[in-house]
This record gives structure tokens, sequence and C-alpha cells, in this order.
């Protein structure tokens, strides 16, 4: 009888610890299970810049065509962004931000009417900030100086790679070889910079990484302008035409030049254009055929719009890219 109870009393001893282990230890180990088996979430999907955040993308520097941004949402929000942070610079008065956060903008958006927009907007500060005898503070595209005995306009242009036509013109020194030490002179810090995009039939001028002007363009026919880097070479004034497949050379002046009052000429710098020669941005006579395939390979402007861009590029120093 004794045994038979020990036996009943072990069993319940059993029964009372699977119990307390049924009502523990099962929890804790689904716990630990449902933490192993968590999964480490991970996307493909580009950092989406924050709103609040606007000039922290692109590198000090960098060309507005360089930045790196290849999601079309990241663009846009970016975009968005910079052209918020414009506007609420120039509410302040503040154009040289406004310029910094419209550049950038230009340079993230995809939209033809946007970039169209911006462009605008973008000339007009330009033409306020830059091309005007202006001074705005911490402005970095520009600079205060002061003639200095033996200075000369073409000395000073030179210094700063711009032209000496430039200079002349936003400080309105009607002869370029009188100025005087003492006298006080807005200058410009070069080179500007050229972008033709074939496929819009536009010529975009940039100094340092800000978009300045906007330019339509006529080009070769059966895309026979070559894409590329080039770097401006000479530069003519009233240049005289030497047909390059042969024919009549046309004089300087005579109204009928193809070339205009104004010749850039090109040289090669990358592996599409170093053995190419005879290529250039000229005038023309036929203001028709701007936005155009119809020349022989160079690339055509209206006349003052060839004037304007002569005044601001430089040789040995402005490069143009050609870009599909």
């Amino acid at each position: 009888m004794w045994r038979y109870l020990g036996v009943v009393v072990a069993g319940l001893a059993v029964w009372w610890l699977y119990g307390q282990y049924a009502s523990s230890t099962p929890a804790d180990a689904e716990a630990t299970l449902a933490v192993a088996a968590k999964p480490t979430l991970t996307t493909d999907r580009p950092e989406i810049i924050p709103d609040h955040a606007p000039s922290d993308i692109v590198e000090k520097g960098a060309a507005p065509d360089a930045v790196a941004l290849t999601d079309p949402r990241a663009a846009t929000n970016r975009a968005k962004s910079l052209v918020h942070a414009g506007r609420d610079a120039l509410a302040r008065d503040d154009l040289i931000v406004a310029r910094t956060h419209f550049s950038d903008a230009l340079a993230n958006s995809a939209s033809a009417h946007e970039r169209s927009t911006l462009r605008a907007e973008l000339t007009r500060i330009g033409n306020e900030t830059i091309f005007s005898p202006r001074l705005f503070p911490d402005d970095p595209l520009v600079e205060r100086y002061v003639i200095k005995p033996g200075d000369t306009l073409a000395k000073i242009a030179k210094a700063n790679k711009v032209s000496a036509d430039l200079l002349a013109a936003i400080n309105s020194i009607t002869d370029k070889n009188r100025i005087r030490a003492g006298q006080a002179i807005k200058v410009i810090k070069g080179p500007f910079r050229v972008v033709v995009e074939k496929s819009t039939y536009s010529l975009d001028v940039y100094l340092d990484t800000t978009f300045v002007k906007h330019f339509r363009v006529g080009l070769g026919a059966d895309d026979s302008t070559p894409s590329g880097e080039w770097g401006v070479a000479t530069k003519l004034e009233n240049p005289t035409y030497y047909p390059p497949r042969g024919g009549k050379m046309i004089a300087a002046d005579d109204p009928t030049n193809p070339l205009g009052e104004r010749w850039i000429g090109l040289t090669g710098l990358s592996d599409e254009t170093h053995n190419l020669l005879r290529y250039g941005i000229h005038g023309t006579v036929e203001p028709d055929s701007i936005g155009k395939s119809v020349s022989l390979g160079c690339i055509r402007m209206y006349n003052e719009d060839a004037e304007a861009l002569y005044s601001y590029l430089v040789e040995k120093h402005s490069t143009v890219t050609v870009r599909q």
C-alpha cells in the first residue's frame, strides 16, 4: 500500500513540474524564435533627401551636369526643394542665394517647362548680379577691383579669364585703353563655359556651376555637328569665309558672308573631337536656319547672340560641351 502511495505522489510531482514548464518556457522560446526569424529589411531605393536640406547634395564646385542623382523621383524632389528655397531667398531679396538654388534646381529638373522657367529666372538674376555694375555682398562670381598703376583693362581681364570687352561693358568704360589708377571696377571671375544640347537646339552659358544665359542655335545637317568636348581656340571679328569644301572665298563685311560678324573657332579636347578641324560657332545670314539642322557642321547663332557669346568666351580657357 505504501509502495502504491509513493508511486502516486511521484506521479503528481512530475505532473506539477510539467505544468510549471509548460506555463513559462514555450512562450519564451517562441519569443526567441520570433526574434531570430525576424528578417532584416533592405531596399535598393536611394535615399530621398529631405526638403529642409536643399544645399547638401551637390558637392561644392561640381558642374550642374555632374550631379549624381540617378533616381528620377529623387531628382524631382530635389528640384522642388531647391525652387522653394530659391523663392524664399527672393522674398528676402537675397539674389545670390536664390541664384545658387535655382541653378542647382535647373541641374535636377527634367521637365522642359520647369527648365524654361528656371532659365528665365536665372537670366534675370544674372543680368542684375553679374552683367550690371552693381556689386552684391558675398557674391563668389565677381569682385571689386581697384586699378593699380600700370594696369590695363586687357591685363585685368586676362588675369580673370574674361574678355576686356565684357569688363568695359559692365563698367560703362567707353574707351578700353583709358582707365586710371585708383578707379574701382567690377570684375567677373571667369572663365565662362558652354553646353550645347543638340536635341533641343540650345546653347547654355555657365559661369562656374551657375547658369547665366540661354540661346537658340542651328546645327549641322545629318547630325554633322560632332558631340564631345571642345576648347575655344580663336576668336575673330568680321571673319573671312573660306568654304571647307572648296569654292569662292567671301570677304569680311560682305553681306553674303555666311559667318556673320563673329567667329569662335573650336579645337577638339576629347577622343571624339581631338582630330577634327575647322569647326566653330558663328553668326549667320540665314536667321531662319536657327533651330534647324542645315549647316555643314558648325554651330550657328543669331548675329546679336553670337556677338554676346563672343564677349563671354576667352581663348584657351573657355570650353564648349556638345551633347546629343
